[in-house]
Order: structure tokens, then C-alpha cells, then sequence
């Protein structure tokens, strides 16, 4: 490089630099956005919940502090806010919409587990505290699994609850209820949202209830979409010939039809009951919570041999509320079983289809197991 050539290219980093340095101004550092509190619960129950979008029109919520959508108010920040209730203790489910699209809460970790998820966890523990709160009492372990299903040609997920004590007692073996979610759900909804877990360690803690193993199953054997009317085959399909053997090789649970449960609601109640009631020599133990309840050409061998079916079930035990919109099917299958004369308990009760009503019948199952 000659000389003018170089003293060209010094001058204009030379140049540059004063520049930078004199007469424009320095990048300004963005301000940090406010610190979001969501959702917060003051002492007397009402509950204040924050959204931070400071180029939304419009903001909502939906929760359990009423029906429909409830406006919330701009704040010169752009965050959002309202204070509802007093809310009822017990675990609730809210979301937002902005601009009519729904949120979760983003400041609010707590999710509930969906295959679509769309609403966070809004947990009020009671006073005293509720079956379904955390106590201080010995507390079992949740365990998260993904097994190769032979029959379906995929992996599959699955979440097995162990009893306080189980770890220690290397040479016992426990009875196993097996429990499904509804049509909306995961295998992680019983634990994460409906606290199933909880449920039985408060019920340990108060002697109320054997203790079990407690595997719950994805419901969801076929994945593909307007492959709806082949999930029930598939599904046991997996249940019989891949995650039983699962569990019962990783886990000492009781292997005979005695120390078997089958449960599950809404849809996973449609499957408990219709497997229960056809494999009664390998279920001995059956319920259906607010159930997609089969129809009578799904529980044949039942219905076509009640005597062999009432002395091999312990237990047949079908809950719904009053204002559920599956109580009309519910109660043509207890038309169907009183007309074979298959024994069985029919809890009809308040509610509707909910988490309310589905962690209470868990909670009346539990003790009667195993018994």
C-alpha cells in the first residue's frame, strides 16, 4: 500500500472515531420492563392477576370467580391487571384473551398439563387444608417414564406414583391402580392437576387408604387426526400387551386381578369401564368418573355373564354429577347393568364436568380399594 493510500484510510478511521466519539449520540440502553406479579393472593382470598402487553386493545380472564370474560385495566406501564374473588380454596384453572386470542399466564409457571395446553393453575389451599392440598405428612414419589410400545410402533409416556415407604420395603408388593385422564388431557394431569398424588398421601396419613402403586397412562394411542373411532382398540391394545409388562417388571405391584384397579374419567373413564368390564379376570377393581360411558354392545361379556362377572369384580363403582353433559349416557349404562343384573354402585352428585368433582370422587375411591 502506498503512502496517500494509507494515509487516506487513517484519516478516515481517525475521522470516524471523533465522529462516534463527538457528535452522535451514544445507543440508548432499553428500560427494563416491570417485574410482573401473577398471579398474587392476598390474605382474604381475592386474587390479583397481571398481564404484561402494552400494545393489546383489549384484556380478559376467565377463571372461577364467575362466568364469562372479565375485563382488566391498562396501567401507564402496559401491564394489565385485576383483582377477583374472594376465590374458593381448591385448585382452579384461568386464562387470558387478548385481542380475543387466549394465554396462558405468563408469569404463572404452573400449567396444567393439556394436549392443547391453555389454561395456568391457580391453587388456593384450604383452612383447614383440603384432601387435595400438600400437608406436612410422609409424601410418595412421582415417577416420569417413556417406554417403547411394541403394538402401537412408538414411544409412549407414562407416570407411576409410589407409596411413602415403598423404596425401604424392598420385599413387599403393592396392588396397582391404573388411572386415565380425560380426552383434553396427558398422562401428567392426575399428578399436576388433579393431585392424585396428594390425595392418597393424606389418605395414607390418615389410615384411610391401603397403600397402592398408582400408573397413569397417556389415553391417547392414536395420534393422527379423524383417527378418533380406533383409539379404544389401540389403546387397550397397549395398556395389555406393553405397559402393564412395563410396569410390572419395574415396579413390585400385584399381578393377579385382585390387586388390580382400573379407573378413569370422562374419556379415560369410557376406557376404564369398557377394558374393566370385558377383562374382569384381570381387573377386579373398576370406576368411571363422569364417563364417555360405552354402550351396551361395548361391555358384552359383562352384560351376557353376570354371574361370572359379579363374582370376579370387587368393586363397580360409576360417578356423575347432576349437571354433567354425559349423565344422560351414564345413566342408560346403569339402566344396562340393572337390567343384566351386574352389580354395581351410582353415585349420581352434585357438579358438573370437573376437576372439583373428579379429585372428590378420587378421593372416595382410594379408601374403598383393595379392601
Amino acid at each position: 500500500m502506498d503512502f496517500s493510500r494509507w494515509a487516506c484510510v487513517m484519516v478516515a478511521c481517525g475521522l470516524g472515531q471523533t465522529v462516534w466519539g463527538a457528535d452522535a449520540p451514544r445507543p440508548t440502553r432499553p428500560s427494563r420492563p416491570p417485574v410482573v406479579v401473577s398471579p398474587e393472593v392476598h390474605a382474604d382470598g381475592r386474587v390479583t392477576l397481571r398481564l404484561l402487553a402494552p400494545r393489546a386493545q383489549e384484556v380478559e380472564a376467565t377463571g372461577p370467580w364467575g362466568s364469562g370474560r372479565t375485563p382488566l385495566t391498562r396501567e401507564e406501564n402496559g401491564v394489565w391487571s385485576i383483582t377477583v374473588g374472594p376465590v374458593v380454596p381448591g385448585v382452579h384453572e384461568y386464562s387470558f384473551q387478548v385481542d380475543g386470542m387466549t394465554l396462558l399466564d405468563p408469569a404463572n409457571p404452573a400449567i396444567k398439563p393439556m394436549r392443547q395446553p391453555r389454561t395456568s393453575i391457580l391453587h388456593l389451599p384450604g383452612n383447614p387444608p383440603l384432601i387435595h392440598d400438600f400437608r406436612d405428612v410422609p409424601h410418595g414419589t412421582v415417577h416420569h417414564h417413556t417406554y417403547w410400545s411394541k403394538s402401537l410402533g412408538r414411544p409412549r409416556e407414562l407416570v407411576v406414583y409410589t407409596p411413602p415407604g415403598y423404596e425401604r420395603e424392598s420385599n413387599r408388593r403393592y396392588p396397582v391402580l391404573y388411572l386415565f385422564h380425560g380426552s383434553g388431557d396427558t398422562q401428567a394431569t392426575w399428578t399436576v392437576h388433579g393431585k392424585a398424588h396428594w390425595i392418597l398421601d393424606n389418605l395414607l396419613a390418615e389410615e384411610k387408604a391401603r397403600p397402592m402403586v398408582v400408573a397413569m397412562l397417556d389415553g391417547h394411542a392414536v395420534v393422527r387426526p379423524g383417527a378418533w373411532g380406533t383409539n379404544s382398540a389401540a389403546f387397550e391394545r397397549d395398556l395389555v400387551e406393553d405397559a402393564l409388562p412395563y410396569v410390572e417388571e419395574r415396579y413390585r405391584v400385584a399381578t393377579d386381578a385382585a390387586g388390580r384397579a382400573i379407573a378413569g374419567l370422562s374419556m379415560g373413564g369410557e376406557q376404564s369401564l369398557r377394558i374393566g368390564l370385558n377383562r374382569y379376570d384381570q381387573f377386579a377393581w373398576i370406576a368411571g368418573f363422569s364417563s364417555a360411558a360405552p354402550g351396551k354392545e361395548s361391555i358384552g361379556r359383562a352384560l351376557s355373564e353376570p354371574q361370572a362377572a359379579n363374582e370376579a369384580i370387587r368393586l363397580l363403582w360409576i360417578g356423575c354429577g347432576k349437571d354433567d353433559f354425559l349423565l344422560d349416557r351414564n345413566e342408560a349404562l346403569i339402566e344396562a347393568l340393572k337390567a343384566a343384573g351386574v352389580r354395581h354402585e351410582w353415585h349420581l352428585t352434585e357438579g358438573n364436568h370437573s376437576w372439583p368433582v373428579w379429585r372428590r370422587y378420587l378421593a372416595e375411591l382410594y379408601p374403598r380399594l383393595f379392601r
